[in-house]
C-alpha cells in the first residue's frame, strides 16, 4: 500500500498525536538506544529524540521515510520492514504507534523485534484492538456486498486482536507482558460528513479496488449514510476506535 505522506501529515494527524501520551509508558531515558517501529512521518521519533535518546526510525514506506527526513533531518530515519529486519547494536527499547495492527505476518514481527532487543529490553506498543473501527467496517462490507463487490468485502485490511490472543503470542516469542489494556477511544474525523470518505481512502483504499471512480464516490456516500446515527454527534464525527497498548519484556 502506498502511502500519502503530505496528507497523512495533514488531515490525520491524530494518528500520531494520540501516541503522545504512549511516551509516558515507553518512558525513555537519555542515552538510551531506542526503535521506533513504524514511525510514519517522524513525528514521535522525534520526541524521543528530545528526551535524549539514541533513536532510529524506520518504517516499510519509502513515503513516509521520504517525508521524516524533510520534517527531522537531525534524527536517524531509515526504511525497513518490520517483519525483517536486523540490528548490529541491540536496543533497550522498542517502540511502536499505530502500526502492528497493519501486519498480518505477527510472528516474524515479534522474533526481529525479540532479537533486536537487549536482555530485559522492552517491547511498548499500542494498535487497533478487537472491535475497532467495527461500524466503519461493517458498512464498507454491507454496501460493497450490495453493489456486487463480494471479493473486495472479504478483504482483511488489518488484524485486530484481543489482550489475551496478542498476550499469548507475545509470550509464545520470549516476552514476558507486564501491562496491557483494551480501551474504547472515539476519535474525531475531520471535516464533517465527509471525514469516513477521507478516513477510508487514506485507511482502507484496498476495499474499493477495482471499483469506478463514480461508483465509488457513490458508495463512500452510503456508507456515509449508515454511520451517521452512530458516528454524528451534533455536526462533530467521531469513528469508533478501540485500541489494545502493551509493555512486553525481553526474558533472559
Amino acid at each position: 500500500m502506498k502511502w500519502n505522506a503530505e496528507l497523512y501529515d495533514e488531515k490525520h494527524a491524530f494518528v500520531f498525536k494520540y501516541g503522545e501520551n504512549l511516551l509516558e509508558l515507553l518512558d525513555a531515558k537519555p542515552g538510551e538506544h531506542i526503535l521506533d517501529l513504524g514511525c510514519g512521518t517522524g513525528y514521535l521519533t522525534q520526541q524521543i529524540h528530545e528526551l535524549g535518546a539514541k533513536v532510529k526510525g524506520t518504517d516499510s514506506s519509502p513515503e513516509m521515510i521520504r517525508q521524516a527526513r524533510v520534517n527531522y533531518p537531525d534524527v536517524d530515519f531509515a526504511v525497513e520492514d518490520a517483519t525483517s529486519f536486523t540490528t548490529k547494536e541491540q536496543y533497550d527499547a522498542v517502540f511502536s504507534n499505530a502500526v502492528l495492527h497493519w501486519i498480518k505476518n505477527t510472528d516474524a514481527m515479534m522474533d526481529s523485534v525479540y532479537k533486536s532487543l537487549k536482555p530485559r529490553g522492552r517491547f511498548v506498543a499500542e494498535m487497533g484492538g478487537k472491535g475497532n473501527v467495527q461500524k466503519l467496517i461493517e458498512a464498507t462490507k454491507q454496501v460493497l456486498r450490495n453493489h456486487g463487490y463480494a471479493k473486495q468485502a472479504e478483504t482483511q485490511v488489518w488484524y485486530f486482536p484481543s489482550v489475551a490472543e496478542y498476550a499469548t503470542k507475545l509470550e509464545a516469542h520470549g516476552f514476558r507482558v507486564t501491562f496491557a489494556a483494551h480501551f474504547d477511544r472515539k476519535t474525531p474525523l475531520q471535516d464533517g460528513d465527509q471525514g469516513v470518505s477521507k478516513w477510508i481512502m487514506m485507511f482502507a483504499p484496498l476495499y474499493l479496488a477495482g471499483v469506478p471512480e463514480e461508483l465509488k464516490k457513490q458508495m463512500l456516500a452510503e456508507v456515509t449514510a449508515l454511520l451517521e446515527p452512530h458516528y454524528n454527534e451534533g455536526g462533530q464525527w467521531y469513528a469508533d476506535y478501540k485500541r489494545l497498548r502493551f509493555v512486553a519484556v525481553k526474558e533472559i
